[in-house]
């Protein structure tokens, strides 16, 4: 079995910060391509973030340059630093990854439980 365990989410003021954090566990051979995604009241799930077992990123164009996604492999964490949070950052956010496990001959997706981030005065 395998498990997707996030934390970090919370309330916050408009141009604050928040660091998210997911944590893989279970029976795992290998974690491939590890992202964040979120979602809004009313709204579809959307990408926010992504990063590859060899470090490649990629962002949602509304995140560029505000959000930074980071891994360690040692601990089969993806981390999500969120600075200058807007309220249009509200959403629940969800940690996905690709995971091969030990006793199955190919990889499938994961998804962790979503925490909720509020970005509010």
């Amino acid at each position: 079995q395998v498990q997707l365990v996030e934390s970090g989410g919370g309330l916050v003021q408009p141009g604050g910060s928040l660091r998210l954090s997911c944590a893989a566990s279970g029976n795992i051979f290998r974690i491939n391509t590890m992202g964040w995604y979120r979602q809004a009241p009313g709204k579809q799930r959307e990408l926010v973030a992504g990063i590859t077992s060899g470090g490649s990123t990629k962002y949602a164009d509304s995140v560029k340059g505000r959000f930074s996604v980071s891994r360690d492999n040692a601990k089969n964490t993806v981390y999500l630093q969120m600075n200058s949070l807007k309220a249009e950052d509200t959403a629940v956010y969800y940690c996905n990854a690709g995971i091969l496990r030990s006793d199955s001959p190919s990889s499938r997706e994961y998804w962790g439980q979503g925490t909720q981030v509020t970005v509010s005065s």
